[in-house]
């Protein structure tokens, strides 16, 4: 049963509401030593498991990453990727902003 709705876990739809309702930033840092990250902000921890998605992104991204305070952070400059690998994973892509 899911604790939101009420409904079984078969029928819930919360999951795929919160996804069209986030808002997503996506842009990328330089850090140490010339090393480029891309960074995922904006993705509500209590809506979504945001460790999972990662796992995801990490996943069909073929890249490392991690979750820190409360943003995705992936290795390697993959801006243009992130947002097709979101829109196919169920988020909006008029939510999501490319910086």
């Amino acid at each position: 049963m899911c604790k939101v709705c009420g409904l079984p876990k078969e029928l819930c739809v919360c999951e795929e509401i919160a996804r069209e309702q986030q808002r997503i930033s996506v842009y990328s840092v330089k850090k140490k030593f010339g090393k480029i990250v891309t960074i995922v902000d904006g993705i509500d921890e209590k809506q979504l498991d945001i460790k999972e998605l990662t796992k995801k992104l990490k996943s069909k991204l073929a890249c490392g990453g991690t979750v820190k305070e409360g943003k995705i952070e992936l290795q390697g400059d993959h801006k243009a990727k992130v947002k097709e690998v979101l829109i196919s994973m169920g988020f909006s892509p008029d939510m999501i902003d490319m910086k």
